[in-house]
C-alpha cells in the first residue's frame, strides 16, 4: 500500500512516540527534522550539537544523517528527559546526552553543526555564533515567517531573526518549513564577506 508522506528514520519514530507518550509537545517537526538530518550529513566527520534535547526527536533526525566518523553531543535541562533520549541513543558511542544548562556545550565545541533549539538561541545569541567552526551550520527553528524587512513578528521588528540574518559573521538565509512555521539557516564565515 502507497503512502503519500515519506517514512520516517526509525529513531525518529521511536523519540516521537515517547514524547506523545510523556505529553512532550516541543519536538521539532519533520520539515525540521529533515533539514537537521541534511545538515548532519553534510559534515561527515563533524561534531555534531543540539541545545534543548526534549525526549529527543531532533536528535534522532541528527542521528539519521550521522557520519560514521561524527559525534552528536546535545543537553537537555529536565533530567527525565535526558534520560529518556539517553536511552534511545544508548547503543550509539558517537552520541553524548547531557544534562543540564545549554552552557555544558562549550566543551565541545567548536560546532560543525549547531542545532539550536534550546538554550542560547534568545539569552546569548553571540555565544551561540561563537561556537560554531568556520564553515559550521547553525540551525534554528520557531519562526513565524515574514514577508518585511526588517523582519517582523506581530507587528514589531523581530530583533531575535534580524540579528542572526544581518550578524557579519554568518551567511543566514530564512526558509519556509510550513505555511505558518520557518527557520534559520545559517553558516559561520572564515573571513568578513564582500556585500
Amino acid at each position: 500500500m502507497e503512502t503519500t508522506e515519506r517514512p520516517l528514520p526509525e529513531l525518529v519514530t521511536v523519540a516521537q512516540r515517547q514524547a506523545a507518550a510523556t505529553g512532550f509537545a516541543w519536538s521539532c517537526i519533520p520539515e525540521v527534522g529533515r533539514l537537521l538530518m541534511l545538515a548532519a550529513a553534510a559534515k561527515p566527520a563533524g561534531v555534531i550539537a543540539e541545545s534543548g534535547t526534549g525526549v529527543g526527536v531532533g536528535a534522532a533526525w541528527l542521528h539519521a544523517g550521522l557520519g560514521e566518523h561524527a559525534s552528536l553531543v546535545t543537553v537537555e535541562q529536565e533530567p527525565d528527559r535526558a534520560a529518556r533520549a539517553a536511552a534511545l541513543f544508548a547503543a550509539d558511542p558517537r552520541v553524548e546526552v547531557l544534562v543540564g544548562d545549554w552552557r555544558l556545550l562549550e566543551a565541545h565545541a567548536p560546532f560543525d553543526v549547531f542545532f539550536c533549539d534550546g538554550g542560547g538561541k534568545r539569552e546569548d545569541p553571540e555565544r551561540v555564533v561563537d561556537l560554531l567552526a568556520p564553515g559550521g551550520l547553525l540551525l534554528l527553528d520557531d519562526f513565524t515567517p515574514s514577508n518585511h524587512w526588517p523582519p517582523r513578528h506581530n507587528g514589531e521588528i523581530d530583533e531575535l531573526r534580524l540579528f542572526y540574518l544581518s550578524h557579519p559573521k554568518l551567511c543566514a538565509t530564512e526558509v519556509m518549513t510550513t505555511p505558518t512555521s520557518s527557520a534559520i539557516i545559517a553558516t559561520r564565515l572564515s573571513a568578513a564577506p564582500n556585500r
